[in-house]
C-alpha cells in the first residue's frame, strides 16, 4: 500500500489535468487562494481571470458547448456562486456539461458564521443536476469523480461543488481517481422504430420539431437525410444554443416558436409530428391553443427519458440517442417506402426549395431597402453587411435578441460550433460566450454580436479578453432601447387590453445619457470604434480581425419599434 498523501488541492487539480481539463475560468476570493496557489504547480490547466463571476460561467459554458466537453468554474463563497447563479441557470436550460466550484469559508468555524459563510449546497441546488460539499479531503477524490460523471451522463447539465478553506489544506491517503470510461450513446428499441416507420410512411403532411440534443448527438446530417425523405418543415426551439441544423437549407425554418399558437401555426395541417432532441416547448406566452393539429400522431425521440411524453402525449416515444434512433428509422424508410411515397416526398421537397429561396430573396429585399425618412440604419442590413465582411470560416456567439432573426438568416451556419447561442434566456452571456468560443476554437475567427442591453451585464468581460490576449471582435448592436421589452409590452397591452398608452415604454431607454461603448471598450484595453452607415461596416470588420487583437464595434442601429 502506498504512502502517499494528498492535499485537498492537489487532489482537485489532479483531477482536472486527468479529466483532459485545459481552462479554469474563474473569479478568485480569500476562499480560493489555495487553488490559486496550486495553480503554479499545474501549467497545463490556464486560468482564465474574470472580473464577475457571471462571465467566469459564462465562458464555461461557451466553452463547453462548442468542444462537447465538461468545462469548469471557480467562483467565490455564497456572494460570487449568487453573481454567477443566472449564467449557471443558463448552463442548467442549455443542457451544458459544466462543473461549477466556489471556494467554502473553514468548516472548523462554520457554526459561529463567519465572514461570506452561507450553505452553498442549497443556494445551487435548484439549478444543478446535483450539488455536494467536502467535508474532509478523504471524500474529495470521489465527489469530483462523480461530479464530473454526473455532468456527462444524458441528460447533460451543471453540478456544483463546494471546497471548504480546510480542507483545500488537509492531507489524505486517498488519491485522485482516475476518469471512467463510459459510452453512453443508448440504440432505440427496434419495436419502436418499426412504429415510427410505420407512422411516418403513413403520413403526406409530416412535420419536425428539432432542439440541441440534435447537434449534441451528432445527428444534424441524419435529421437533414429524414427531412429530406419524407419532405418535411424543420422548425427550431425557441431559444436554440446550438446550430442544430443548416441555416439555409430548404426544409429549414428561420423564426423561433414563443407559444403554442405559434407552435400550432408552424405545423400548419400536419398529419405528423416529430419532435426531436428537445425541450418542447418553453414557451413565452400562456396560450390556451393545443400546439399540434387535432389528431395527428406524435413522435419523440431523446435521450433523456425525463423529456419522453413530458409535456405531450406519445403515440410513439424512443428512448435513445437521436443520432442512432434516426439512424435506424432511416434504414427503416428505406425499406419500406413505395414508389409512391417517394413521389410524394420529392414533390413537397421541390415546394420547400421554392419557399426557401422566395424567403431568402424576401429578406435580400427588406435589407436593401433604403431606412424610412430619416432613421438609422436597419438590423436586416447591418446583419447582412456583417456576414458578408466576416472571414471564412467564422465561428459566431450571438445574443443579438431583436436582429437575431436577421443574424441567422444573413449567415450561413451549417454545423455545430458555427454559432452559439444562450438557452435560458438570462441575458448577457454574449461577450463572455465569445470569449469561450475563441478558446474553444483557437484555429477560428470568432465573431460575437451582442445586443446593447444584453453587453452591459457582463461588460466587463472586455477586459478578460484584453488581459488573456483573446482576439474576438466584438461587435455590440447599439440600439439604444429594450427593444424586445417594447415589443413584449405592446403583446401585454393587447393581451391586458390596456389602451390609451400610446407610444409610451417609460424605463425601456438606454438613453439620457446615451451610452458610448467606445470609450468603456478603451478603458478596458480594447480597441473600438463607432460605425454609422452600412458601406462602414466591411471595412471594418476587416480591420478588426486583420488586428489579431480584442476589437469592439460599436453598430449604431435603428431602435423604433
Amino acid at each position: 500500500m502506498s504512502s502517499r498523501t494528498w492535499t485537498g488541492r492537489e487532489i482537485v487539480m489532479e483531477t482536472l489535468v486527468a479529466e483532459g481539463v485545459e481552462y479554469l475560468f474563474g473569479n478568485p476570493g480569500t476562499t480560493e487562494l489555495p487553488l490559486m496557489d496550486a495553480l503554479e504547480d499545474y501549467p497545463s490547466v490556464r486560468y482564465i481571470l474574470a472580473l464577475q463571476e457571471a462571465v467566469a460561467v459564462s465562458m464555461a459554458d461557451a466553452w463547453a458547448q462548442a468542444t462537447g466537453r465538461v468545462g469548469v468554474a471557480n467562483l467565490h463563497v455564497g456572494p460570487g456562486l449568487g453573481n454567477g447563479m443566472g449564467s449557471i441557470y443558463n448552463a442548467w436550460e442549455g443542457r451544458t456539461p459544466l462543473v461549477v466550484t466556489a471556494g467554502q469559508q473553514d468548516t472548523r468555524f462554520r457554526l459561529r458564521e463567519p465572514v461570506l459563510w452561507h450553505d452553498l449546497v442549497a443556494m445551487a441546488a435548484p439549478v444543478t443536476k446535483w450539488s455536494a460539499q467536502a467535508e474532509s479531503a478523504g471524500e474529495l477524490a470521489e465527489l469530483l469523480h462523480r461530479a464530473f460523471k454526473v455532468a456527462q451522463d444524458p441528460p447533460t447539465g451543471p453540478v456544483f461543488v463546494a471546497l471548504p478553506f480546510n480542507v483545500m489544506n488537509e492531507r489524505t491517503s486517498h488519491g485522485p481517481i482516475p476518469p471512467s470510461r463510459i459510452w453512453r450513446r443508448a440504440a432505440p428499441d427496434p419495436d419502436g422504430v418499426e412504429e415510427a416507420a410505420r407512422l411516418v410512411l403513413a403520413a403526406e403532411r409530416p412535420v419536425v420539431f428539432a432542439g440541441d440534443r440534435v447537434a449534441q448527438s451528432g445527428a444534424g446530417e441524419e435529421l437533414i437525410a429524414l427531412a429530406e425523405r419524407i419532405g418535411a418543415d424543420v422548425h427550431g426551439d425557441v431559444l436554440p444554443v446550438q446550430v442544430n441544423v443548416p441555416s439555409r437549407h430548404p426544409c429549414v425554418r428561420a423564426h423561433g416558436l414563443g407559444d403554442h399558437a405559434q407552435v400550432r401555426a408552424a405545423a400548419g395541417d400536419a398529419d405528423l409530428v416529430l419532435l426531436i432532441g428537445g425541450e418542447f416547448f418553453e414557451e413565452v406566452w400562456y396560450v390556451e391553443d393545443a400546439p399540434f393539429p387535432e389528431g395527428a400522431p406524435v413522435i419523440q425521440i431523446d435521450s433523456s427519458a425525463r423529456n419522453l411524453g413530458r409535456n405531450h402525449r406519445l403515440d410513439c416515444g424512443l428512448f435513445a440517442d437521436p443520432k442512432l434512433a434516426l439512424g435506424a428509422l432511416l434504414a427503416a424508410l428505406e425499406a419500406g417506402a413505395d414508389e409512391a411515397y417517394r413521389r410524394g416526398a420529392a414533390a413537397r421537397m421541390e415546394l420547400l426549395r421554392a419557399r426557401k429561396e422566395a424567403e431568402a430573396e424576401a429578406h435580400r429585399a427588406r435589407a436593401e431597402r433604403p431606412p424610412p425618412g430619416n432613421r438609422q440604419m436597419q438590423a436586416a442590413r447591418a446583419m447582412q453587411e456583417l456576414a458578408k465582411a466576416a472571414s471564412e470560416g467564422v465561428a459566431v456567439a450571438r445574443e443579438a435578441i431583436t436582429a437575431g432573426q436577421d443574424l441567422v438568416r444573413s449567415f450561413d451556419f451549417r454545423a455545430p460550433g458555427d454559432a452559439i447561442g444562450s438557452r435560458g434566456g438570462g441575458i448577457g452571456q454574449g461577450l463572455p460566450s465569445g470569449i469561450g468560443l475563441k478558446l474553444a476554437f483557437p484555429e477560428r475567427p470568432v465573431l460575437c454580436v451582442s445586443g446593447d442591453g444584453s453587453a452591459l451585464y457582463t461588460i466587463q468581460a472586455l477586459w478578460t479578453a484584453a488581459h488573456h490576449r483573446i482576439p474576438v471582435v466584438f461587435v455590440i448592436v447599439n440600439n439604444r432601447v429594450y427593444r424586445i421589452l417594447k415589443y413584449n409590452m405592446n403583446r401585454f397591452r393587447s393581451i391586458a387590453g390596456v389602451e390609451g398608452r400610446g407610444g409610451s415604454y417609460r424605463h425601456l431607454d438606454l438613453t439620457d445619457p446615451d451610452i458610448d461603448y467606445v470609450s468603456v471598450a478603451q478603458g478596458f484595453g480594447v480597441e473600438a470604434r463607432r460605425v454609422t452607415a452600412p458601406e462602414e461596416i466591411g471595412p471594418a470588420v476587416e480591420e478588426a480581425f486583420a488586428s489579431g487583437a480584442p476589437c469592439l464595434l460599436e453598430l449604431v442601429i435603428d431602435g423604433t419599434v
